[in-house]
């Protein structure tokens, strides 16, 4: 019986479809640093980035309503509590009270129209 690495696990989060440009996230369930949390994925420019559900600021989730991480413009992450502004594409701080911070990157891709993430040594499936 062959078993998987942690980096060799693909665990699948929505169908492809699911993300639409600039539009609402889909969240996912994980456990980050041995506690529960979520994760989720957004498709910004056509490509799709996920991150933990953590702003950089104060650990808290970003979303507003769920799946709702984008503010007005569709061009920034933003958290919902304090406004800290991110960069879909990298995660980094644009602005507000997260200075200098990032959301926590996810390993994610399509494949055979479904987006998948793969575990690493922070963030990993969540417990059952």
């Amino acid at each position: 019986m062959h078993n998987l690495k942690m980096d060799e696990l693909a665990i699948p989060i929505c169908a492809s479809s699911a993300l639409v440009d600039r539009g609402k996230g889909i969240r996912f369930l994980v456990t980050a640093g041995g506690e529960d949390s979520t994760g989720f994925a957004i498709r910004y420019d056509n490509t799709v980035y996920a991150y933990l559900n953590r702003c950089a600021h104060v650990p808290i989730e970003l979303d507003w309503n769920e799946g709702e991480f984008f503010e007005t413009s569709g061009l920034y992450l933003m958290c919902s509590t304090h406004g800290a502004l991110y960069t879909p594409e990298s995660g980094r701080c644009a602005g507000g009270p997260c200075r200098g911070g990032r959301l926590r990157p996810i390993t994610v891709f399509e494949k055979d129209n479904q987006v998948f993430w793969r575990p690493d040594d922070y963030i990993k499936p969540a417990r059952a």
